[in-house]
């Protein structure tokens, strides 16, 4: 009989189910998106009943179309959207709020309030600045804005989690025996978990008023947390896996060592380099962060580099403006005219994040003439997400004080060869694609494969990473940085957009 793991991956535009075997191959997917909730400019919902009904329709999906049953299924691992915040009822599981997503930034007031001037006041301990792409002012909102949240808070009624915890509680039984749990690497991504105990830090929460009995047990990246409950297609399987996105990303390209790198792109891009067992406090705009923990090993750490908007950007061409139909149509286009001419398109659309951490940024578009084009936009479009990933990467370098010498990638961005050859330009080191492009999804694979011993050890798992594609710098260093210097010129016309007054639209 073949065994296989089957993969949870709640991203942020949808959910799919992933069913992989032992040389870590796709055999079958499931996939349905979810609604994108925009109450109001800056604000981002998602439904998590609808994320949660998706779920299990598309492990019926996978199952379905591999021809296969529970019985063939050895674990299940989850990955997820961080920093998106759920919040709901112990007793009936109803959420009170739909989830708030890491997009939005309607907490900006409340992080202005807990910094008091200073963003990096708990940086030292969490890694983290304060900023509204984090979990934990997504829960003090909730608290302090739904009719009698507190309340049930306090009483010890409401539970929290990150969507890795929302699909797990209910995956293994919701009101009914539900496992409260997250692991290391999410719980790092909510302003509230000390890197070094990896444990809530007490006085954080009480900074905050979130109640600890919200919060979920934080467990490692790799072990058994619980069954699927006995109303699920895959009752009785084991759950032994929960890596956020971007780390399972980062185990699922083999980059298990200091110093390894990915980056991916995906709805926003985010480049994470391992720094093993060390915490490197970054000096670059970068956060600090856990990369994963198998059972009981010492925790793996890395700096990231955290972009908002990338892949979104594309959507948003399509959804927003109609100058596309469909998401792939944006490589022809740009390929239609040479260059970008003269167009730098900033995409702040929820301020910018690393490396410079501006909540007052907003999107720009500039160098705009007569002579532009949709296609002139596109290019411009598609050349943001490699500028962006290029400052970040710079940051990495001098943050750890080495140059990273190539570049992993994943996402679904990695289809648009003009994006990648272009992102090797302007990093002048080379680009490389691995064979199974669904890393994401893969590392949390591995997470629960390692926990069951469907895997021995990570050197298995080493020798099953394989190159399928390499792009290779061909940009003359002076055209390099002369794109670079309109680049951050561009960037600096996005600052100092939001006020008072601007807020009040």
């Amino acid at each position: 009989m073949s065994e296989y793991i089957l993969s949870i991956d709640q991203g942020t535009t949808s959910t799919r189910a992933i069913l992989f075997d032992h040389s870590g191959s796709i055999v079958a997917t499931g996939q349905l998106e979810h609604r994108q909730i925009l109450p109001r400019a800056g604000w981002v919902e998602h439904d998590p009943m609808e994320i949660w009904d998706n779920t299990r329709e598309v492990i019926g999906q996978a199952l379905s179309k591999a021809n296969v049953t529970r019985h063939d299924v050895k674990a299940i691992g989850i990955t997820n959207q961080r920093e998106t915040a759920v919040v709901w009822n112990r007793s009936t599981g109803a959420p009170i709020y739909n989830a708030i997503v890491w997009q939005d930034t309607r907490t900006q007031s409340i992080v202005d309030r807990l910094a008091a001037g200073d963003v990096d006041r708990y940086k030292s301990r969490v890694g983290l600045p304060l900023a509204t792409y984090f979990a934990g002012t997504k829960i003090v909102w909730i608290l302090e804005n739904v009719d009698g949240a507190r309340e049930a808070a306090e009483a010890g009624d409401l539970m929290f989690g990150t969507t890795d915890s929302w699909v797990l509680w209910n995956l293994t039984g919701g009101p009914d025996g539900g496992v409260h749990v997250t692991d290391v690497t999410n719980a790092s991504r909510t302003l509230l978990m000390d890197l070094v105990t990896l444990d809530w830090d007490d006085e954080i929460l009480s900074d905050f008023a979130i109640p600890r009995s919200m919060l979920p047990d934080i467990r490692s990246s790799s072990e058994i947390y619980g069954y699927a409950s006995t109303h699920s297609l895959l009752r009785e399987v084991p759950v032994a896996g929960i890596l956020g996105d971007q780390q399972a990303a980062t185990f699922g390209q083999a980059a298990f060592d200091k110093g390894q790198s990915k980056n991916t792109y995906g709805t926003g891009n985010f480049l994470i380099v391992n720094t093993g067992e060390q915490i490197i406090p970054s000096k670059n705009g970068l956060l600090t962060t856990v990369a994963y923990k198998l059972g009981d090993a010492q925790p793996r750490y890395a700096l990231e580099g955290s972009i908002a908007v990338t892949g979104s950007l594309v959507q948003w061409l399509r959804d927003n403006l109609g100058i596309i139909h469909s998401a792939d149509e944006v490589e022809s286009l740009a390929r239609s005219v040479p260059d970008n001419g003269g167009i730098y398109f900033v995409p702040a659309f929820s301020g910018l994040f690393a490396p410079y951490w501006r909540p007052d940024a907003r999107g720009a578009i500039v160098g705009m003439t007569r002579f532009a084009t949709k296609a002139h936009l596109a290019r411009a479009a598609i050349e943001a997400t490699a500028f962006q990933t290029q400052e970040v990467l710079e940051a990495v370098n001098h943050d750890m004080g080495e140059n990273i010498v190539e570049l992993k990638v994943d996402g679904g961005m990695i289809a648009n060869e003009l994006l990648m050859q272009f992102q090797a330009d302007l990093i002048g080191v080379p680009v490389v694609r691995p064979r199974v492009a669904e890393t994401t999804a893969l590392g949390a694979a591995y997470a629960a494969g390692l926990a069951v011993k469907f895997w021995s050890d990570l050197d298995e798992l080493r020798d099953k990473w394989q190159e399928k594609k390499r792009w290779v710098p061909s940009m003359e260093a002076d055209e390099r940085a002369r794109r670079l210097r309109l680049w951050k010129k561009a960037v600096t016309r996005s600052f100092d957009w939001v006020d008072e007054d601007t807020e009040k639209q």
